[in-house]
């Protein structure tokens, strides 16, 4: 089930998810690692640590946001990075981030669909994705489109937030994002309805071994995913077959 942010205009799950994040951009960092207590950084170096052992030289990031995972990566010393989304304003506060570091000549980002990459079949040693692909408005499509872009023998990782399945966890989870992360949201950013479509769209997307049949669908093969922190996030990892 497809869930669509409440209270934005636009048709489309794809305008309302844009509206939305052009809405929050400014606060997106503040209030992640607020909301988070700091462990979405953790999530990212792991995520990174995994990366590492590929010793990619071209790598895509795709809903980039503030383009936190592609500065992250700029520690592997690539020769390129690309991030891509569909929220300008993300994107002009990774930018300033990005300046800041002076990171300028390797991260470029692009404002693009996540379902439509504006590049060529087979450009990229790695893909990856944080905290992205549940706001797809056609989740197979993308994970197509990343496949199709990906070079024969890379690798894919996304990094996601799933649903904790033990007990107390679970619990504290469901009433941390039902009343917590709302009131907390509207507080910092005013943008209450963000942060309530956040704990919905988490509940409804497919995590774990039912993400990964949906990312074999896609074409990729060899998948795995690792659970993190009493399983509130994954990483879920895919690879490309050799020619």
């Amino acid at each position: 089930m497809a869930v669509i942010p409440k209270h934005y205009e636009g048709s489309s799950k794809r305008e309302k998810v844009e509206h939305m994040f052009d809405s929050i951009a400014t606060k997106y960092d503040l209030l992640n690692h607020v909301l988070s207590a700091g462990i979405d950084k953790t999530w990212r170096k792991k995520l990174i640590s995994i990366l590492s052992k590929e010793n990619p030289k071209i790598i895509l990031d795709v809903a980039t946001g503030t383009a936190d995972l592609a500065i992250a990566a700029a520690s592997l010393q690539p020769h390129e990075i690309i991030g891509v989304d569909i929220s300008y304003r993300m994107l002009e506060v990774g930018r300033n981030k990005i300046k800041a570091k002076k990171l300028e000549s390797l991260i470029q980002l692009i404002h693009a669909d996540s379902e439509q990459l504006p590049f060529e079949a087979n450009s990229f040693d790695a893909i990856t994705v944080a905290f992205g692909v549940r706001n797809y408005e056609h989740l197979l499509t993308g994970l197509k489109e990343m496949y199709r872009v990906l070079k024969p023998g890379g690798i894919c990782l996304i990094l996601e937030f799933s649903q904790p399945q033990s007990f107390p966890v679970k619990q504290f989870y469901k009433f941390y994002s039902k009343y917590i992360l709302p009131f907390a949201g509207q507080l910092l950013s005013k943008q209450r309805s963000a942060y309530e479509y956040l704990p919905e769209s988490v509940n409804a997307f497919p995590h774990g071994e039912k993400f990964l049949n949906i990312f074999n669908d896609a074409g990729f093969n060899n998948t795995k995913y690792l659970s993190l922190t009493f399983g509130i996030a994954s990483i879920y990892e895919g690879r490309k077959e050799k020619l």
